[in-house]
């Protein structure tokens, strides 16, 4: 049977706390830190246990962003993730939110892959976002420059 979370809200007071959860997604705390008091954010729980974050925040009226979302590293791979924009998709179609959108490294292959099969699809390139990080930011041997916005339409 495959196990379920639950999104138990994360008030901005509280924020803070996650902060090293926050930074699996995004590896710069300064960077974290400018929108980490913005929008609505989630504890990612399995059994009442914390095992990721959420964080979402709303661009326009009809858009929502999935600005940060992290998962413990023993926990990846379950589909906890799904899961988790499975609940964002019907959570804000359902509040008249039209599009879903979420941003990736051109060197997070792993995450293209995801966003991907969770239904999302390539909408725009923001070109040398990645080079104003305080860190160079490397993986699979790839330099992040790119970010890559994918965009799932929400009433489908």
């Amino acid at each position: 049977m495959k196990q379920k979370i639950t999104l138990k809200n994360l008030a901005i007071n509280d924020r803070k706390t996650y902060l090293e959860l926050f930074l699996i997604a995004d590896e710069s705390e300064a960077m974290v830190t400018l929108y980490l008091n913005e929008g609505e954010a989630g504890l990612i729980q399995l059994k009442g246990e914390t095992i990721g974050v959420v964080l979402f925040t709303f661009p326009d009226r009809h858009s929502v962003e999935v600005k940060n979302i992290a998962i413990l590293q023993k926990h990846q791979n379950n589909g906890f993730g799904k899961q988790v924009l499975v609940i964002a998709t019907d959570r804000y179609a359902a509040k008249g939110f039209r599009f879903l959108f979420v941003g990736t490294a051109n060197s997070s292959i792993s995450n293209i892959a995801f966003y991907q099969k969770a239904g999302f699809r390539l909408d725009s390139i923001k070109k040398g976002f990645f080079l104003d990080y305080p860190e160079v930011i490397i993986e699979d041997g790839i330099q992040a420059k790119d970010m890559l916005v994918f965009k799932k339409d929400l009433t489908e």
